[in-house]
């Protein structure tokens, strides 16, 4: 199904320019909802497709388009989740969230597009709900839930709304934002201000290059995890490495093998990380939570079907290493 992801305004359709200025927010809402670049464009996508399927008296007689497009995009939404669930279990290792780059170097890399800069109205806001650490947490919620929270909590949408978009009452809405939220705060230490990540960041990145085992042990939180995803699509570890020194011998040895193999400070999901080159392309991005001072949580991108957004020409950022 095709559904024009950018059509000009026009006289027989005056509203279609404020129809498309929902894309942008619609975009941000998805992404967060499923944890998914790939699928938000998608769920969106079909949004806007039974926008398009409706007549225009029946358009006409939507009071708030941007409402009645929120409200079916989530609903969507909601769906994708209780199968993407089914889908995740059958998944080859660990599913970790699709990673985003700094707007700056955001690249369009979905199949069939053009190349170049990807359109800005696609780009989603990196703030703190969409670090990793947060979606990782709402991987961990009921679809009801995560719907819920994000509505309530994120976009400020009041319980009334929310309960008609999961068909539940305002109060069950409540119970399940209440529920979620919990689960966020009981994840969250004390934030480590953001120079400060970046610092240890950097470090574990020379101590990686380096090799050194005894650097990165003092990095890492005594009960670390690092955990990778390839999807099935490329080499990576099926199950969480726990410990630091196992996580530490582990990075360690992937210096030692990976010949050619260029390491780059980067922003991942508006936080410090690292990203993985070889003759340009980008290989794996890493995000890191760190508690206390030190990192507690290494999450590994490898499945190069969530690293469309990241691929770098060989020539950009050659004086960083």
């Amino acid at each position: 199904m095709t559904t024009p992801s950018g059509p000009q305004p026009s006289r027989a359709d005056p509203g279609l320019g404020a129809i498309m200025s929902e894309r942008r927010q619609l975009i941000n809402l998805a992404y967060r909802l499923l944890g998914s670049l790939a699928e938000a464009e998608d769920a969106v996508q079909e949004t806007y497709a039974r926008w398009y399927a409706m007549s225009r008296q029946q358009q006409d007689a939507i009071e708030s388009p941007g409402a009645w497009l929120t409200k079916v995009a989530s609903r969507i939404c909601l769906d994708q989740l209780g199968s993407a669930r089914a889908r995740r279990e059958r998944y080859v290792g660990e599913w970790i969230p699709e990673p985003l780059p700094e707007p700056a170097e955001w690249i369009s890399g979905r199949p069939g597009a053009a190349a170049g800069p990807a359109d800005p109205a696609d780009r989603v806001t990196l703030d703190e709900s969409v670090n990793m650490a947060f979606l990782v947490v709402l991987e961990s919620m009921t679809p009801a839930e995560r719907v819920a929270f994000i509505l309530h909590d994120v976009f400020s949408y009041p319980f009334a709304e929310v309960a008609e978009i999961t068909g539940r009452t305002p109060a069950a809405c409540r119970q399940l934002a209440s529920s979620a939220r919990r689960r966020v705060h009981a994840s969250q230490d004390r934030l480590t201000p953001r120079a400060r990540q970046a610092g240890i960041v950097r470090d574990f990145r020379q101590a990686w290059e380096a090799q050194d085992i005894g650097a990165l042990i003092t990095l890492l939180d005594p009960g670390a995890t690092a955990t990778g995803d390839g999807g099935g699509l490329v080499s990576a570890v099926l199950r969480p490495i726990e410990g630091a020194g196992q996580i530490a011998r582990f990075f360690a040895d992937i210096a030692a093998r990976a010949a050619g193999l260029t390491i780059l400070e980067r922003s991942v999901n508006g936080q410090p990380g690292l990203v993985a080159q070889r003759d340009g392309v980008t290989v794996a991005v890493y995000a890191f939570d760190l508690a206390g001072g030190r990192i507690k949580h290494i999450w590994a991108i490898l499945n190069p079907d969530k690293l469309r957004p990241w691929t770098i020409g060989p020539n950009e950022h050659a004086n960083e290493h």
